[in-house]
């Protein structure tokens, strides 16, 4: 429940579903039974989103379907020396995004043929309405900078 139901709504019910787990594993009955007790109240009383496994599975989907799809050459490194020497492009272009403005580059990272995919959508709940602000962050600075 915590990976599938809850999710990055509350990314912190794994670690304490899985710390519950170490404690009982641990301390044994009847003391771990307090910590797996305290792990179901707070999962069962945390947000809760779906978004991630939704994500993974139209990821999954998209990539099956696409197939074996190249990334774009300029994320690539030259596998020969023949190849860095004749300019075939790898590494081109290429961006290192600590070297950008806030440290994002906002660099296409998709197969030219696939094109830019999104897949994860977060609610405006728990930890992921941070998640959304700052996905809509970087899609407002990857605009700003296109139109320069």
């Amino acid at each position: 429940m915590a990976v599938e139901d809850v999710g990055l709504a509350d990314p912190q019910a794994l670690v304490i579903a899985n710390a519950a787990k170490d404690a009982y594993d641990f301390l044994g009955s009847p003391e771990g039974e307090l910590a797996i007790a305290e792990a179901v109240i707070y999962i069962a009383t945390a947000p809760k989103s779906n978004a991630a496994y939704a994500a993974y599975g139209a990821a999954m989907r998209t990539a099956k379907e696409a197939g074996s799809l190249l990334p774009p050459k300029h994320i690539l490194n030259a596998p020969t020396k023949l190849m860095k020497t004749e300019g075939y492009g790898y590494g081109s272009g290429y961006e290192y995004d600590h070297d950008t403005a806030e440290a994002f580059s906002g660099q296409d990272y998709f197969p030219k043929k696939l094109g830019r995919q999104k897949f994860y959508d977060p609610p405006e709940r728990g930890f992921e309405r941070e998640i959304r602000k700052r996905l809509e962050y970087w899609a407002k600075l990857r605009r700003e900078r296109s139109a320069e």
